[in-house]
């Protein structure tokens, strides 16, 4: 974790005009002053400070202090804040933000002033960061989906079969194996929380007829399927993966913080589960060592059936009901995602831009790896999706998710089998909703 305070300078007056024939008259701007956390890479720490310290510069009586953190980190600090009703001004959420509305502070007012600009954002966008009911929680800071970055030469110097777009997780987990065997290293690197995306909420929809199934149902008022076993086939290949060395134990996945030091970085995997704004930053770093990363879709339950993916909001930024500057955190997080300036720092690290015209400006001077997130990004959009999707996701599924990734652990120590996993894990959803 960073933090650095900005000390404070009160802008003298505004520069004196004219306007209509007439001298505007000298006038004291308030000092404001914000603050603002988030998590993620060294990459995304980087270019945010860059952009925030460039927003400070266009206005300079608002002054913000930042904090910046690994994803477990901030959520510890986060909880710790909401109990003393101390969040920062601007905070970043992801897909758990449910357990996290009563202190969001909806940009619904400042939309209808016109603080917040939504005028180059789709409607299909901005119900990326809806609640159900249509209210604007934050904006989203990039469009984004999932997929598998994999090292193509670990592959073929393995003997393995290259993913394909419709490939099976029979496949991706023969492909692990092998590379394991001949190579000695882990053929997929730790999903870490994402083994529940996977196994639970992915999983699940790619079964059955589109959309005929889901973790939850659509309401979010009780479970979107009847039998718990249909989980257990995900967690058998996990459990036997781990046995056989081709996926890390517990241990070795406590290893992993953030993207920069995954396992497919550093070379000891050959593939990893990514949300796809990652890829750009481990293809750089992955170059740099003289190594091309390609990125592949989800693993399918059957290579005709459903693909299980769609297009999300990688994470928002949104307006604490803490704050006593909602306003000015409000028109941060609209120049945040608007302005094209800001942007080419950024340079779409947290997902593809949900404006329109900075999407384009970056596309036009986009790298090797930003383009081929934006051609992944164009496939996966072309895929079947359900009439319905749900975003969100329910209050408790954090526990649920744990003891979930518990339960694995337990099979591989052979203290439960993967049925008896399944059943518990749908009883503990289940049980968010009694």
């Amino acid at each position: 974790m960073k933090k650095r305070t900005v000390s404070i300078v009160m802008a003298a007056a505004m520069t004196a005009g004219l306007l209509a024939g007439h001298v505007m008259p000298v006038m004291a701007e308030e000092q404001i002053n914000l603050r603002m956390a988030w998590w993620g890479s060294q990459d995304r720490h980087d270019k945010t400070v860059a952009a925030i310290e460039l927003y400070e510069e266009l206005n300079p009586n608002v002054h913000i202090e930042y904090e910046f953190y690994s994803f477990d980190d901030y959520f510890t600090k986060l909880k710790t804040l909401v109990a003393s009703d101390e969040v920062w001004d601007i905070f970043q959420l992801g897909g758990n933000f449910p357990m996290y509305l009563d202190k969001i502070y909806p940009l619904d007012e400042f939309i209808e002033s016109g603080v917040v600009d939504v005028s180059k954002i789709s409607e299909a966008n901005l119900k990326t960061t809806q609640e159900t009911d249509g209210t604007q929680l934050g904006l989203t800071n990039g469009i984004n989906t999932y997929g598998i970055a994999y090292d193509p030469a670990m592959f073929e110097e393995a003997g393995a079969a290259l993913p394909t777009e419709n490939w099976t997780w029979d496949d991706y987990k023969a492909a692990a194996d092998k590379i394991t065997e001949e190579l000695g290293i882990f053929g997929s690197s730790t999903f870490l929380s994402s083994d529940f995306i996977a196994g639970c909420s992915t999983y699940i929809g790619q079964q059955g007829d589109l959309g005929q199934y889901g973790f939850f149902n659509l309401d979010l008022t009780g479970m979107g399927f009847d039998d718990p076993q249909m989980l257990a086939p995900f967690i058998q290949m996990r459990a036997d993966m781990i046995n056989s060395g081709s996926y890390p134990d517990a241990g070795a996945s406590a290893e992993v913080t953030n993207i920069e030091n995954d396992f497919l970085v550093t070379g000891e995997a050959a593939m990893t589960w990514v949300a796809v704004n990652q890829f750009p930053t481990i293809y750089n770093v992955c170059k740099d060592m003289g190594r091309t990363l390609a990125l592949a879709t989800v693993p399918r339950v059957t290579a005709d059936g459903n693909s299980g993916a769609m297009i999300q909001s990688s994470q928002m930024l949104c307006v604490s009901q803490d704050s006593e500057n909602k306003e000015a955190a409000a028109a941060f997080i609209s120049w945040f995602e608007n302005d094209i300036d800001c942007n080419n720092i950024l340079q779409a690290e947290r997902g593809i831009p949900a404006n329109e015209d900075v999407r384009a400006a970056l596309a036009a001077t986009a790298t090797e790896g930003q383009q081929i997130m934006y051609d992944y990004v164009d496939m996966v959009s072309g895929f079947k999706v359900p009439d319905e999707i749900n975003v969100l996701s329910p209050s408790g599924q954090d526990e649920v998710q744990d003891n979930y990734l518990n339960y694995i652990q337990q099979v591989v120590a052979g203290e439960i089998t993967a049925e008896e996993a399944a059943e518990k894990t749908y009883a503990d959803a289940a049980a968010i909703f009694e």
